[in-house]
């Protein structure tokens, strides 16, 4: 077990909740065991929270508050520890895409990191190699919180085809996540269109890219490779992936034949297929 004390507190945002749970619970006069009491959880988790052995998660950290009386201290604090989860290169971007006023995503391979169930995205960074799989999921699934504020951005998504028939984590995992998708339809201020196969050649055969328009700063365009965060605002680049965009758009079906491609898939593909007669998916 580490030695709390031996921690730094401004090491990084997760020693610094471990080390203000762990001084907030003595204040408080309470052992870890009877914390664990009270937010409904074993010593063992308080003390590997407390010695930032583990990530705490924004259930936990609203109950501690709630138990501890902090005011919210933790629930505003949980946020930059998710955050500090999520790769280096990736963490300058995150912060962009919660601020965004507009986003316009173009995706390839995957279903977008703000649309992904968590099982599903489970699945895509656990093959992606992630050092340390629960932190990432949970990091993930935390910047969707942004579509759940009183204002959220608006979004546009254009998936590949591809996206749907590529299946990560198995039949159950990819019929979840596209009923997932479905449940965005009556989101006005988030759309998907499904870029078919028949559109044929398209602008954007380089890959995934992402273009935020923000109130009172310059569009950005990212886009990204291993390990790697292209991020710009130059105009001309922003300029030429809008009008890419543009063109994805328009050869795209629409929003209402996406739907209904989506469900078209997850019936023939992702279905219940248990009967006689039944194969599995290849």
């Amino acid at each position: 077990m580490v030695n709390i004390r031996d921690l730094d507190p401004s090491a990084s945002p997760l020693d610094y909740y471990g080390a203000e749970l762990r001084r907030l619970r003595e204040a408080a006069r309470l052992k870890q065991g009877q914390l664990g009491d009270k937010v409904f959880c074993t010593a063992s988790l308080i003390g590997q929270i407390e010695t930032a052995r583990k990530v705490p998660t924004r259930d936990f950290s609203e109950r501690v508050d709630a138990a501890l009386e902090t005011g919210g201290v933790f629930s505003r604090l949980v946020g930059l520890v998710l955050r500090s989860q999520l790769p280096t290169w990736f963490q300058a971007y995150a912060e962009m895409e919660a601020k965004a006023a507009y986003i316009s995503t173009y995706q390839a391979q995957l279903v977008y990191g703000l649309l992904q169930t968590e099982e599903y995205a489970r699945a895509v960074l656990s093959a992606g190699w992630s050092d340390k799989l629960d932190e990432a999921v949970a990091a993930r699934l935390d910047r969707q919180r942004i579509l759940s504020r009183t204002r959220p951005p608006l979004v546009w998504v254009v998936l590949d085809e591809a996206v749907l028939h590529r299946p990560f984590g198995g039949r159950e995992v990819m019929r979840n996540q596209l009923d997932h998708l479905l449940g965005f339809r009556d989101r006005r201020e988030l759309r998907i269109q499904v870029l078919p196969f028949s559109a044929g050649q398209h602008p954007a055969t380089v890959g995934s890219f992402n273009v935020l328009r923000f109130e009172d700063d310059p569009d950005i365009v990212y886009a990204e490779s291993y390990g790697l965060a292209n991020v710009t605002a130059n105009p001309d680049t922003v300029r030429d992936c809008a009008h890419r965009y543009d063109h994805l758009q328009a050869a795209a079906l629409s929003v209402e034949d996406s739907a209904a491609l989506i469900a078209r898939v997850r019936e023939e593909r992702y279905g219940d297929q248990s009967g006689p007669g039944s194969s599995p998916v290849a």
